[in-house]
C-alpha cells in the first residue's frame, strides 16, 4: 500500500462517517478487512509513522488550545484524530500547528479531537482477518520526548501568543 492509498482510505471512511470519530473507526475496520493481512499491516505502518511524526511539543500545545488542556492520553488520541482528518489537515498541522484555525471547518470539543478508536482500527482488522494479534510493525519506537522545545500548556497568555489564530477561533471565551 502506498501513501496515496493510505490517505484515500482515511478520506473515504471519514467522509462516510460524516466526521464522527467512533463511526469513522468502525468504517475503517470494515474497509480494512476487505484487504489482505499484509495490506492491513502496511496501513498500520503508515498510520504509526504519522502518529510518531506528530509527537511534537508545538502540536501538543495546539491540542491544548483546542481541547481546553491535553493530558498525555488526550494528546495520543488527538494525534489519531488528526491523522483521520486527512493529508491536508495533518500535514498543515505538523508544519504549522496554528494553521489548524484555518484548516478545520469547526471543532466540537465533545465530538472532535479524540480518535482513540481510530488508533486501534488496523489492529482490530488484522485480528479479524487472521485470528491473531498483529506482529510488530518494524518501525522505530516513538521518541521518549516530543520533538521541539517543551513549554507549559497552563499559561493562557503564552498559548494565545504562540497560537494566535487558534486562540482567537477556539480558545476559551
Amino acid at each position: 500500500m502506498d501513501e496515496t492509498e493510505f490517505w484515500e482510505i482515511i478520506d473515504s471512511t471519514r467522509e462516510a462517517a460524516e466526521g464522527d470519530p467512533e463511526d469513522h473507526a468502525d468504517l475503517l475496520v470494515e474497509r480494512l478487512v476487505r484487504l489482505d493481512p499484509d495490506s492491513v499491516l502496511d496501513f498500520a505502518r503508515h498510520f504509526e509513522a504519522r502518529y510518531n511524526r506528530a509527537y511534537r511539543w508545538d502540536l501538543w500545545g495546539a491540542a491544548a488550545v483546542l481541547l481546553g488542556g491535553a493530558s498525555d492520553d488526550a494528546f495520543d488520541y488527538f494525534r489519531c484524530w488528526l491523522i483521520a482528518q486527512g493529508r491536508e489537515v495533518f500535514e498543515g498541522a505538523v508544519h504549522d500547528p496554528d494553521s489548524l484555525a484555518e484548516l478545520l471547518d469547526d471543532f466540537d470539543e465533545e465530538l472532535d479531537g479524540d480518535g482513540e478508536d481510530l488508533g486501534y482500527a488496523a489492529d482490530e482488522a488484522y485480528e479479524q482477518l487472521t485470528g491473531v494479534v498483529a506482529p510488530d510493525l518494524g518501525l522505530p519506537p516513538q521518541a521518549a520526548e516530543p520533538a521541539g522545545t517543551p513549554f507549559g500548556f497552563d499559561d493562557d497568555t503564552a498559548l494565545a501568543e504562540r497560537y494566535p489564530a487558534l486562540w482567537e477561533r477556539f480558545g476559551p471565551v
